[in-house]
């Protein structure tokens, strides 16, 4: 079952949303919110969420105040914005700034159903006629993200490393010789310094600034030993 805040000031984009929801997910419990104040007395009352859909501009939230407050209140919790307009540079604003997708008004509601699905398998959703050009700000983009890798403690930056081969925590727990709770606990602490929301998402930042073990580590004696 899935939980999820559908946060906009219309009515009838709300009872929208709701329908594609009902299609997009089975038996989702469904909360609803008008303005930002409301959004957060709701999860705070309510705890974890699966998915926050959050209007661009609603009461309380003009252009990104909204998603970078829950960003900061709310690490772990995907947020996807919902817009009447769009275009790449909007688009790419919304995920420098945290979100977990950007989903126009206008998509077919089959299409919203797919993007929410994506989203929730861990995934960040763009549309497809936004993603042919790159960011214009792709090199800063890069920058950030290294800036917050570079937040990592040591041992955080190996539990990257392993999670960015694709180990589970427990293989992780094994080869660092800690608890699988220590290992859960590192990994909330990078979601946290990297503002994703997910394993998934925090290996497409790292891959996409080329993140590399350390020198010393498994990963880079295997990498190493590999080479010809």
């Amino acid at each position: 079952m899935g939980k999820v805040l559908i946060a906009d000031d219309h009515p009838l984009v709300r009872d929208g949303l709701r329908t594609v929801l009902a299609v997009a997910l089975d038996r989702c419990e469904l909360f609803e919110a008008s303005d930002l104040d409301e959004v957060i007395r709701i999860i705070d009352r309510e705890g974890d969420f699966d998915l926050i859909l959050l209007d661009l501009n609603m009461p309380g939230n003009n252009g990104f105040a909204g998603l970078s407050t829950l960003r900061a209140r709310y690490p772990s919790l995907p947020v996807v914005m919902v817009s009447a307009t769009s275009d790449r540079q909007l688009v790419h604003e919304a995920l420098r700034h945290g979100a977990a997708g950007f989903v126009p008004k206008s998509l077919p509601r089959g299409q919203i159903a797919q993007a929410l699905r994506q989203v929730l398998e861990g995934d960040i959703y763009i549309p497809s006629d936004l993603t042919d050009a790159p960011p214009p700000t792709q090199s800063g983009e890069d920058q950030e993200i290294l800036r917050r890798i570079d937040t990592l403690t040591p041992q955080q930056r190996k539990v990257l490393e392993l999670v960015v081969a694709g180990r589970l925590n427990k293989e992780i727990a094994y080869e660092l010789d800690v608890t699988e709770t220590t290992v859960k606990a590192h990994v909330s602490a990078i979601l946290q310094k990297m503002r994703v929301f997910s394993r998934t998402q925090a290996v497409i930042l790292a891959n996409k600034v080329n993140f590399a073990p350390s020198p010393g580590t498994p990963q880079a004696s295997a990498r190493a030993a590999a080479t010809p």
